[in-house]
């Protein structure tokens, strides 16, 4: 298992987070009665509709992420003989956006509202595109300091595949339960009336997985990681990475 792999990890793993978050979370249903117009009763109804819908909408954002990505991958590569700062000051910039995101402290950029509201979509499926982009480009408050990690740790990485390699994977983490939620939007709103108390943890254990990679940016322990790893990963799976 190299390096790459544990970035592709983490980066996935990030965009899952980004979903559970407690503000993108609750309002799942209303983007998805928003960019199929219709009810949530005829969303259970209209499988087609929701499947075309929801996957342009992930294409929205999905196009906005990995742009940033590239635009992160370029800065990253201007300095890229100072590659070992950017990493180690990224971590620390890494750190602090988890330690938000653990409640330790406060950011004013990321408590003021950011959301980006579209009042009426009804341009047909490319509205549905533009609303997908809306969100990537407007939801800072939620995703901001998740994405940022991602971002600071694209831009240390200062390779142009990689780095959009990274916000894909980010894409899909966000992008799965998503579709899924929009898929079974009923038994999605049953399953967050049940568990809606615990999505305070949503966002520490974002915050965790935030600090240990910037640890390891600081550190440079990445590929140490990935070697340990690499020793307890069975052979028959590492033949095929």
């Amino acid at each position: 298992m190299q390096t790459a792999s544990i970035g592709l990890g983490i980066s996935f793993t990030a965009g899952v987070l980004s979903f559970l978050s407690p503000c993108v979370l609750p309002l799942i249903p209303s983007y998805v009665s928003f960019i199929t117009g219709m009810s949530l009763d005829d969303v259970q109804r209209s499988r087609r509709a929701v499947l075309v819908n929801s996957l342009l909408f992930v294409l929205g954002f999905t196009l906005v992420f990995m742009a940033l990505g590239a635009t992160a991958t370029v800065v990253g590569r201007m300095f890229h003989q100072q590659r070992a700062w950017i990493g180690r000051v990224g971590g620390i910039l890494v750190i602090v956006l988890g330690l938000y995101l653990l409640g330790v402290f406060n950011i004013g950029a990321f408590a003021r509202e950011r959301r980006v509201h579209v009042a009426n979509k009804r341009v047909g499926y490319f509205g549905t595109v533009l609303v997908g982009m809306a969100f990537a480009a407007g939801w800072t408050p939620c995703i901001g300091p998740i994405l940022g990690g991602v971002l600071t740790y694209t831009a240390s990485s200062a390779d142009l595949n990689r780095g959009l390699l990274l916000l894909f994977a980010y894409s899909i983490g966000l992008a799965i339960p998503f579709l899924l939620a929009a898929l079974m939007i009923e038994r999605f709103m049953a399953a967050f009336t049940r568990y809606r108390a615990a999505l305070k943890w949503m966002s520490r254990a974002s915050g965790a997985l935030l600090v240990g990679v910037g640890l390891l940016m600081i550190t440079g322990s990445m590929t140490v990681l990935s070697t340990w790893m690499q020793r307890w990963t069975p052979d028959a799976l590492l033949n095929r990475l």
